[in-house]
C-alpha cells in the first residue's frame, strides 16, 4: 500500500469523523449541517482547514460573566417589570409601549433587556453628520469616552479620530478602545502608539493566538457603540473610515442609520461595552463603578430596549425580535439591509405578512461588497417578489441601513443584517424603539431613499442570465455559514 492511499483514506476517515461531529455533537441546524458537509465532501482537505476557522460553534460556552447586576440596579428592575408586564401592571408611557408590551416582555425574558422610557434619540443618516456630532460629543467629554467598533480604518478619518482621542486622554480622561481583530485587520501597533502613551486602553476582541492564524475568526464583534461620561450613546451602522462619508470611489456615497441616544438606555450601552470589555481584557478590566452608571433625568419620552444576540447566545434575540415585530404588522413593513439571507422562520414570517395584504417593502444595495453575499440576497429576493413584496434597489450609492420600521409606530435600529451571519455567527445589538415619532422620521428616510431608488419587478428579475442564477444556487446553498 502506498503512501498516497494511505493518505487518501485517513483523509477519508477524518472527513466523515468530522461530518459525524457536525451532524451529532455540534447539534446544528440542519441548513448549517448540509453546507458543511457539502464543503467537506467536494473539498475533503480544504474543507476540514475551513471548518476548523469557520466551523467551530461557541453556543455552550460563557463568555461574558455578568456579576454586578445587583450592584448597578439591574436585576430588581428585571424583576420587577416581567412581573408587572405578568400581571398587567406596568404603567405604560406611550401608545407604542403599551401596543408592543408582548415584544418587551419577550426581550426582558429572553435577554434581560430593560424597558427605559425616558431617552431621547436623534437619528444619523449621513455619515459626515454623524462623525461631526460624535466628534464634538468626544470634545465636550468630561469624565470617560468608551469606544467599540469592528471596523476602525488607518485612514484620514481613522486618524482624526485617534488623535482627538489621544488629546482627551492626555486631558487625563480615561479613554478605551475596543475593536475586531478580523475587522480592523489593517491596524498595527504604532497606529495607536501616541494613544497608549497618553494613558489611553486599547483592546482587541478575539485576538489571534498564532500568527495569521486565528481559530475564531468566524465570530466577529459587529457591535459599534460610544458611550461618552454615561450620558451620551452612539449605536449604529457607521464604522470608522473614509468609505464612511461616501468619499470612497468604489462604493460612492455611503448611506447608514445611526442613533444617538440620552437617557436611561445609554446605562445598557455602558452594560454591553463593559461586558465585551472584560471578556476582551486580561489585566483592564472595568468595575461597574458609580460614575460609569449616573442616575438619569428625563431627557425625553421615547421607549427603548437594546438588545444583544451572539454565537453563545441560546437565543437568536435581535431575528426573534425581527420576527415578533413583522408578526404584529398591521398596515406596513419597512426593511432596509445590504444582505437580505433570512432563515426559513424569517422568510416564512415576511411571505406570510405579504401575502396577507400588508405592504412589504424591503430597499437592498445596487453593488456588493462581499459578492457571494449579493447572490444569495439576489436568490432570497425572488422568494419576496413572488409573494408580492416591493424591492427596491439602492442607486445612489451603497446603502449599509439596518432598519426595521412596522406600521410607521415601532421601529428597530442597529448593527444586525438580515442574514443567517448576524442571527448566529457575529455579535451584534440592536435598539428596539416603542415611539411612533421616531418611527416616522425612519419611515420618511425609507421615501426619500425611495427617490434615488429603482424598483425592482419581476420581469427584469426573470431575465437574469444562466450564469447569474447559478452564482446565486451555489451561494443559497451556502448561505447558512456565509
Amino acid at each position: 500500500m502506498d503512501v498516497i492511499t494511505i493518505l487518501l483514506g485517513l483523509i477519508t476517515v477524518v472527513n466523515i469523523l468530522l461530518a459525524l461531529l457536525v451532524i451529532f455533537w455540534e447539534r446544528r441546524d440542519a441548513g448549517a449541517s448540509w453546507a458543511w458537509l457539502l464543503v467537506l465532501f467536494f473539498l475533503p482537505v480544504v474543507g476540514f482547514c475551513l471548518y476548523l476557522l469557520f466551523g467551530k460553534s461557541l453556543r455552550k460556552h460563557r463568555l461574558f460573566e455578568w456579576e454586578d447586576r445587583e450592584k448597578i440596579g439591574i436585576e430588581p428592575i428585571l424583576k420587577r417589570q416581567l412581573e408587572q408586564l405578568a400581571f398587567n401592571e406596568f404603567e405604560f408611557r406611550n401608545k407604542s409601549t403599551y401596543d408592543n408590551q408582548d415584544l418587551i416582555y419577550m426581550h426582558l425574558r429572553g435577554n434581560e433587556s430593560v424597558l427605559t422610557e425616558n431617552n431621547h434619540v436623534d437619528i444619523f443618516t449621513d455619515g459626515k453628520q454623524k462623525f461631526d456630532r460624535l466628534f464634538k460629543d468626544i470634545e465636550e467629554a468630561k469624565d470617560h469616552i468608551h469606544i467599540q467598533y469592528y471596523i476602525i480604518k488607518n485612514d484620514n478619518l481613522g486618524k482624526a479620530f485617534i488623535r482627538l482621542l489621544t488629546k482627551k486622554a492626555k486631558e487625563g480622561l480615561t479613554v478605551r478602545i475596543l475593536y475586531d481583530e478580523l475587522g480592523s485587520r489593517s491596524l498595527t501597533k504604532r497606529f495607536f502608539k501616541e494613544f497608549r502613551e497618553a494613558g489611553g486602553q486599547v483592546e482587541v476582541f478575539f485576538p489571534s493566538k498564532l500568527p495569521l492564524l486565528n481559530l475564531r475568526i468566524n465570530f466577529r464583534n459587529h457591535r459599534k457603540l460610544v458611550i461618552i461620561d454615561g450620558e451620551i450613546g452612539y449605536l449604529g451602522g457607521f464604522n470608522v473610515g473614509d468609505e464612511y462619508l461616501g468619499i470612497n470611489p468604489k462604493f460612492g456615497y455611503w448611506r447608514d442609520t445611526h442613533l444617538r441616544i440620552r437617557g436611561s438606555a445609554v446605562l445598557a450601552i455602558q452594560t454591553r461595552f463593559i461586558l465585551d470589555w472584560n471578556q476582551a481584557s486580561n489585566t483592564q478590566d472595568i468595575s461597574y463603578q458609580a460614575h460609569l452608571f449616573p442616575r438619569k433625568k428625563s431627557t425625553g419620552s421615547t421607549g427603548m430596549q437594546i438588545v444583544t444576540s451572539g454565537p453563545d447566545s441560546e437565543w437568536e434575540q435581535i431575528k426573534n425580535g425581527y420576527i415578533k415585530l413583522i408578526l404584529s404588522a398591521k398596515k406596513s413593513i419597512l426593511i432596509q439591509t445590504p444582505y437580505f439571507i433570512p432563515d426559513a422562520s424569517l422568510l416564512d414570517a415576511l411571505r406570510i405578512a405579504s401575502i396577507s395584504g400588508i405592504k412589504v417593502s424591503i430597499m437592498i444595495p445596487n453593488k456588493p461588497d462581499h459578492i457571494f453575499v449579493y447572490w444569495a440576497t439576489l436568490s432570497y429576493i425572488g422568494a419576496m417578489l413572488d409573494a408580492g413584496a416591493v424591492v427596491y434597489i439602492y442607486d445612489n450609492g451603497f446603502i449599509h441601513s439596518k432598519t426595521i420600521v412596522v406600521d410607521s409606530e415601532v421601529s428597530s435600529v442597529g448593527t444586525a443584517n438580515i442574514d443567517v451571519r448576524s442571527f448566529k455567527l457575529n455579535f451584534e445589538v440592536n435598539a428596539f424603539i416603542y415611539d411612533e415619532e421616531i418611527a416616522v422620521k425612519l419611515t420618511e428616510a425609507f421615501f426619500d431613499d425611495i427617490k434615488v431608488s429603482r424598483i425592482l419587478t419581476q420581469s427584469e428579475y426573470g431575465k437574469r442570465s444562466l450564469w447569474i442564477r447559478i452564482k446565486e444556487s451555489l451561494s443559497r446553498l451556502l448561505s447558512p455559514i456565509l
